[in-house]
């Protein structure tokens, strides 16, 4: 069986959107004929598929085996179940014994029925906890006990018997119980304080009223999960299984069901065919689904019967009856308004606060949407003369931004021969319009990029480096490639240049910053990045849906890997995710760092040891007098001293104390940085919170391109820059 790719992607894994079955924050919950699916002849054989594909091409080289196969069931348990609370030992005891050694020959052979007796199990459990929690939420609930509840089980022991699994279930749901309280009560606050002063809405409509209790939220909840996945698809069950299977061999080998593929293609196309509207859940009702803002010229707008603020009740996918769809996820009503361009969707929509009699039928034709904020952005800041400056050199700097969201590229229009969008030509025409201001310096952010198009990131780099191997990779045979600029020494920005980056700049983003580097060209400046140090190959020619294989691992000219360890700045600024884990190194099965030859390359310079010390001590002294730095710092420190892995009292005296304080702190490191820049500060949380929320729905109905930069992420820029200036003054 051939297989052809259709791309070389470097993109994360979190491109993807990840399954229903793996994204909920409660113990899921199933319909009683969920899993109950013969496997049609298209789903055995993309079963098929997926296994040849991993047996076969994955970069390890393992084959799909027996030991592999117990791997993937292990994992599979853990995916379906993550924090230990739904599956008792008994059940992995029993179905281990019953499939760990045929669970491999059975993929290979498009057989699912393993895969569909666990979930089936899974789904016995979830119906169990649902069961449970309706019975204990229609009880009194002691919101003062004396014990606790460990709120991360990944690595407990599962439960051995049904009454320790209902005493946590119990704890769990009574701290839930606890946290809907106090949340209730600090929106009532928040709603006392905008009724009496409606300036601080900011004109929106924020006061929530809610009128249910704690316990009802709370059931409405779980019943509208139990809902939403009671409408998981049998493509959906498949993907479940398939996805762990992949991800068992790295994180970046993935499996997409249909849905999720068309979600995948958009997002590294910058395009969609839609009908051209934001959305997200109402934060009045959850079960709503609210629209945002319109896209400008896009079929939503032009039909001039949808409105911003509209609560979508229901959608007609392709002529087919109106679906209610109140309930439903995001995910799912995008599923359905998505579609060919030139067919038809139909939406019933209403304002909030209006009756259901005066919902809107509407009838709009699907097209092409550009996500237009979303490619490469540049501006311009100005750095003060006193700024980064040596004595007789006190001219402001002018310094040129350039924001890259991702690595993009339209693949399919480029190889249909239409018109296409790419980050390299994009870049191009940024730099173009930067060069004629006549910039003294250059910031390249890759802050949050994912990564993206290995030939785009190459295109890239030409654009910045004169000539010479820009990235080598290596494929399971042992067989080296090696990206060469060889342009003639051609470089359409030759200046001083600096790349930003963090923990989530990943994959693409690694290959630039790395060979800006190693190359000298520029400092990188940040955090230390993902470690995503490996190339896949997109498939979109399975049965169904598509799936990403990783095939290769690329290494600096230096012949060091990113893989695992990262990009490591030359000057650290403050981390944002500092405590979080989703780099590489938190992974399971992750590739390790290793290193091949170094390819021959010329630095076009290099920083000494005590140019970069005396940098990194410079920025730090600078960092702990900017306000906003200080406010970032203080933040980590107040986040990382909460640990899910740590047990939590049920009492809502010592959690309302608990929260408090939390919350006394978070208000002193805003106020101590509005006194520093000149603002007002909040007389109590409720006022800082009201603000939050005001700017937050503004913000929100601003394009990308639009909203004005939050200072805290600004302090990075500025800092990049000032480091950038100094750097070329030594």
């Amino acid at each position: 069986m051939k297989f052809q790719p259709t791309q070389m992607v470097l993109s994360a894994a979190a491109i993807g959107l990840a399954s229903i079955v793996f994204s909920q924050s409660y113990p899921a919950i199933a319909a009683t004929d969920a899993a109950d699916f013969v496997a049609s002849p298209k789903q055995r054989l993309t079963t098929r598929q997926v296994a040849i594909l991993l047996d076969k091409g994955h970069y390890s080289n393992r084959r799909l085996d027996t030991a592999m196969g117990q791997e993937i069931l292990t994992m599979y348990f853990d995916r379906l179940d993550p924090n230990h609370t739904l599956f008792l030992q008994s059940d992995i005891d029993e179905l281990s014994k019953k499939y760990s050694g045929s669970f491999a020959e059975l993929l290979k052979k498009g057989d699912l029925s393993a895969a569909q007796a666990i979930f089936k199990r899974y789904q016995l459990r979830s119906q169990e906890f649902y069961d449970f929690a309706n019975t204990f939420l229609q009880k009194d609930i002691n919101l003062k006990r004396n014990d606790s509840v460990v709120l991360d089980r990944e690595n407990a022991p599962r439960f051995s018997t049904s009454k320790q699994q209902q005493d946590y279930w119990g704890r769990q749901l009574t701290l839930q119980v606890i946290n809907l309280t106090l949340g209730q009560e600090e929106d009532k606050a928040r709603d006392q304080l905008y009724m009496a002063n409606p300036e601080l809405t900011g004109g929106n409509d924020l006061v929530l009223a809610e009128d249910k209790s704690p316990k009802e939220v709370l059931l409405k909840r779980l019943s509208r999960q139990h809902e939403q996945l009671a409408r998981i698809s049998s493509d959906e069950i498949m993907e479940s299984v398939l996805n762990t299977a992949t991800l068992t061999y790295d994180p970046h080998s993935n499996y997409y069901a249909p849905v999720q593929t068309i979600e995948m293609q958009a997002q590294s196309n910058l395009q969609l065919e839609g009908i051209g509207v934001s959305i997200r859940p109402y934060r009045k009702n959850p079960d709503y689904t609210q629209i945002i803002t319109l896209v400008d010229g896009g079929p939503a707008a032009k039909s001039g019967q949808v409105k911003p603020n509209d609560l979508i009740m229901a959608v007609s996918k392709d002529g087919e009856t109106l679906q209610d769809v109140v309930g439903w996820s995001t995910r799912e009503v995008v599923a359905l308004i998505r579609g060919k361009r030139g067919t038809d969707v139909t939406v019933k929509v209403k304002q909030p606060n209006s009756p259901d009699a005066a919902a809107r039928t509407i009838v709009i034709t699907r097209d092409v949407i550009q996500q237009e904020d979303a490619g490469v952005s540049h501006r311009i800041v100005t750095l003060p003369a006193t700024e980064g400056s040596q004595a007789g050199n006190a001219a402001p700097k002018r310094i040129g931004v350039l924001e890259i969201p991702s690595f993009y590229l339209n693949y399919q229009a480029r190889r249909s021969g239409d018109n296409y969008r790419s980050v390299s030509i994009d870049t191009q025409n940024e730099l173009k319009a930067l060069k004629q201001e006549h910039i003294d310096g250059l910031v390249v952010d890759l802050r949050n990029n994912p990564g993206g198009s290995l030939d785009e990131v190459a295109k890239m780099l030409g654009l910045f480096i004169k000539e010479g191997p820009l990235v080598q990779i290596r494929d399971n045979r042992g067989n080296i490639q090696v990206y060469q600029d060889e342009d003639g020494g051609r470089q359409l920005y030759a200046g001083d240049m600096v790349v930003i980056t963090n923990l989530a700049s990943a994959s693409a983003s690694e290959i630039f910053a790395a060979a800006i580097q190693d190359y000298g060209r520029g400092l990188v400046v940040g955090s230390t990045t993902t470690g995503k140090g490996s190339a896949q190959v997109q498939l979109d020619n399975l049965a169904l849906g598509s799936a990403t294989l990783t095939q290769r691992k690329f290494y600096r000219v230096t012949g060091g890997s990113t893989q695992n360890k990262g990009v490591v700045p030359d000057v650290e600024l403050v981390n944002i995710y500092e405590g979080a884990e989703f780099s590489e190194r938190d992974q399971k099965h992750a590739m390790k760092w290793d290193t091949i030859k170094t390819a021959p390359y010329k630095p076009e310079n290099t920083y000494s040891r005590q140019t970069l010390a005396t940098l990194n001590q410079q920025s730090k002294i600078r960092q702990s007098t900017d306000p906003q730095f200080i406010y970032l710092d203080t933040l980590n420190k107040i986040r990382n001293a909460e640990d899910d892995k740590k047990p939590v009292l049920l009492n809502i005296n010592e959690r309302r104390a608990h929260q408090k304080a939390i919350e006394l702190k978070t208000l002193k490191a805003e106020n101590q940085r509005r006194i520093a820049t000149g603002e007002k500060a909040y007389k109590n949380w409720t006022e800082y919170q009201a603000a939050v929320e005001a700017k937050f729905e503004e913000r929100s109905r601003l394009k990308d391109k639009e909203r004005p930069k939050l200072p805290e992420d600004e302090a990075f820029v500025l800092e990049a820059a000032k480091i950038m200036v100094a750097s070329s003054a030594k």
